[in-house]
């Protein structure tokens, strides 16, 4: 407990230890912060075939271009009861969310779920280049079928972007 707070004491010349910090700490009923382990989301699959960068990692916003390129990405949200995963499909021209969903899992179906969402709302009347990670659910021969279904190219960028 408190060697954050110990090496900025130093450097200014306070000299203290780590656990007169922590005694101190405790005394004054402070508690030092915690960092949250990082939840990995994107697991890419080995076997998965490879897809092209459509989009050639061009993430300006262009007005002229709306239901042109769409971006897909999941998070995660703590919560009381377990994590909650949020998959939201984004246009890249108006950066709005224009389709997503949320499961207790990181199946495919969280993806498919947000591109038929985005789908639905929007219809567009060209095909709409929709480019991803290279996580297992975007990769999975299931959201390929989908997309395919829906007249969507794929667009596949390098793992965590």
């Amino acid at each position: 407990m408190g060697p954050r707070v110990c090496v900025p004491c130093s450097r200014e010349g306070a000299g203290c230890g780590r656990r007169r910090v922590a005694r101190l700490m405790r005394a004054a009923g402070l508690q030092d912060r915690h960092r949250r382990r990082r939840q990995v989301t994107t697991i890419p699959d080995p076997g998965a075939a490879l897809r092209p960068d459509l989009i050639v990692r061009d993430f300006q916003p262009d007005r002229t271009g709306l239901d042109a390129r769409w971006c897909g990405d999941i998070t995660y949200i703590p919560t009381d009861e377990g994590w909650l995963y949020l998959a939201t499909v984004i246009d890249i021209a108006s950066r709005r969310v224009v389709g997503w969903a949320t499961a207790d899992h990181l199946r495919t179906e969280l993806v498919a779920d947000a591109l038929t969402s985005a789908c639905r709302q929007c219809r567009p009347v060209r095909p709409v280049i929709f480019h991803s990670d290279r996580g297992c659910q975007y990769t999975s021969q299931q959201f390929a079928s989908l997309a395919k279904e829906f007249g969507v190219p794929l667009s596949v960028g390098r793992t965590g972007q």
